[in-house]
């Protein structure tokens, strides 16, 4: 919650200030924006806009409900869409060329989103490059981790929903597994071994063709 707020520590000394904000480490943040965004994009069957609105719909003949889903809609608008801000700009200027450029917060961020992590976006990633990768990133990580907490939000919201009786979900839908919970993988198994181009079963049930041999009949035969 604290990194989408935005929180930057500054220290004056003097008539000097130092500015400064701790971030995660960006292979963690990478991670994280793959995830969430899904949620960003409208188009996307589970974007977030199309789960509040699933939201709505069934909780459309409760005022209290449809306030809320109504004060989500715009407070998520208000941070993802293009005019989006969460308040600062940031300009640039070479002062060999007299080149400059300004972006928002929220330009940038889509910047590192589509240029630096996904690489979909050419255009976007040239227009973000006199600001460099780390101001970009800096831009990322308060519109993704808000984004977080908003989506943990609303998955908790329609839990309680579904735990009142308001919304029917399927047992499968919050029991089905999303994380592993070990990255071993391993199985006892059969073990058969056959010539190159010996037929496979054809499908999970069928008995194994004429060919197929179990390595543990070849071991137990003498040499």
């Amino acid at each position: 919650m604290a990194l989408g707020a935005g929180s930057i520590k500054v220290t004056v000394t003097g008539g000097q200030a130092v500015v400064r904000q701790e971030l995660p480490a960006e292979e963690l943040v990478e991670s994280a924006a793959a995830r969430v965004r899904p949620l960003l994009l409208e188009e996307d069957p589970c974007s977030y806009l199309k789960a509040l609105a699933a939201v709505g719909f069934f909780c459309r003949d409760l005022p209290r409900e449809a306030r809320e889903v109504k004060a989500k809609r715009t407070e998520w608008r208000a941070r993802t869409k293009p005019a989006a801000s969460s308040g600062y700009t940031v300009m640039v200027a070479d002062t060999t060329t007299g080149d400059t450029a300004s972006l928002t917060d929220h330009d940038l961020a889509w910047a590192w989103i589509y240029g630096d992590v996904v690489h979909h976006d050419p255009t976007r990633r040239r227009e973000a490059d006199p600001f460099g990768l780390a101001e970009r990133f800096r831009a990322a990580v308060p519109l993704i981790t808000w984004t977080m907490v908003a989506a943990i939000e609303l998955l908790n919201h329609i839990r309680a929903l579904h735990h009142d009786g308001i919304l029917a979900l399927r047992p499968d839908v919050l029991d089905q597994e999303v994380v592993l919970n070990s990255t071993t993988w391993e199985h006892t198994a059969q073990a058969l071994v056959a010539p190159t181009g010996t037929p496979a079963p054809e499908h999970a049930l069928s008995p194994f063709p004429h060919g197929w041999t179990s390595l543990q009949n070849m071991a137990s035969k003498p040499q």
